[in-house]
């Protein structure tokens, strides 16, 4: 079956990633029913065990949203999924209702079930998202008919962090970034694929004409660019610790390693580091290649909201 080929280019003012918007059309005839012939229909295995197949179980009639994962990445996996667990709280009880998260390991010799059932709990994830394993086999091609396979040589962590956001009875497609604003995704996710007809979901502060953002503080956006999906300052532990005081309890040098090179510390058994580990469940902090100017400005943000909370202010 022949579909629309289209592309455009859906962007987001700002601080926001622009998303590449297309109509999905692979070839090869593979998945059952009348309108599936681009899909790949594979087995997969569900944290709980169940076997599905990705066509008809999975996105058959359905609003999803699909990224490629591991439980054992050291880089971007812990942040997107932090990311997207923040996307899954704004979209409230749409997730497992009219839509679908589906995480899917590039991992599965490691990441059996109880693997993923493990790292689900770490990250607070709620109803309505799966995490899923199968054959590896299986899993390249269907990553590759997707278009969210990367040659494992790309970089360090060995794929590259996208996002599919779809719609599978209008045949909408969106591939962007598993890193973008939860705002930007929810936004996307709950309005554009459903027509626009839940206009409440996420506030997003941009311009339109150019200019530049009012007050803007180059360390605040790094936080919550960077942090924000896994911590606070002053607002309690979440998926790590709050980093209320941290800047007077830990060494300039200590953080700034903890920032830019976390797998390190973890590595030398840095004592700190692996009671933190150990503390918040094994989630390692991901390595998110920040620069010595952007984590000097994370501290510095986070300096001045402890200042700033003790002195009863909060921004």
């Amino acid at each position: 079956m022949l579909m629309k080929n289209w592309i455009k280019l859906a962007s987001a003012s700002g601080l926001l990633i622009a998303s590449a918007v297309f109509q999905f059309f692979p070839q090869a005839a593979i998945a059952a029913g009348p309108d599936a012939s681009h899909f790949p229909n594979v087995e997969l295995i569900t944290q709980d065990g169940k076997k599905v197949h990705f066509y008809d179980d999975m996105i058959k009639g359905k609003i999803v949203v699909i990224d490629m994962i591991y439980t054992s990445c050291e880089y971007a996996c812990p942040l997107e999924t932090a990311r997207l667990a923040q996307v899954q709280k704004k979209l409230g009880p749409r997730v497992g209702s009219d839509i679908l998260f589906y995480s899917i390991s590039i991992d599965p010799q490691h990441d059996t079930p109880e693997v993923l059932k493990s790292y689900m709990e770490k990250f607070h994830v709620g109803p309505g998202w799966t995490f899923l394993t199968g054959k590896k086999a299986d899993i390249d091609f269907l990553s590759k008919r997707l278009g969210l396979y990367s040659d494992p040589s790309i970089n360090k962590d060995g794929h590259l962090p996208h996002l599919l956001i779809g719609n599978e009875a209008t045949g909408q497609w969106i591939r962007g970034s598993a890193l973008d604003t939860p705002s930007f995704q929810a936004r996307m996710i709950g309005d554009f694929l459903d027509n626009f007809k839940h206009s409440n979901l996420a506030e997003q502060k941009s311009t339109t004409d150019g200019r530049p953002l009012e007050n803007f503080d180059q360390g605040q956006y790094l936080f919550g660019r960077q942090c924000i999906a896994c911590h606070t300052i002053g607002h309690g532990e979440s998926i790590g610790p709050d980093l209320l005081g941290v800047t007077q309890a830990r060494s300039r040098q200590w953080l700034l390693r903890m920032i830019q090179k976390p797998e390190q510390l973890l590595d030398e058994k840095d004592p700190i580091a692996t009671a933190l580990f150990k503390k918040y469940n094994g989630v390692r902090m991901p390595n998110t290649s920040v620069s010595d100017l952007e984590a000097n400005y994370i501290i510095g943000y986070i300096e001045a909201q402890t200042a700033a909370r003790r002195q009863g202010i909060h921004r």
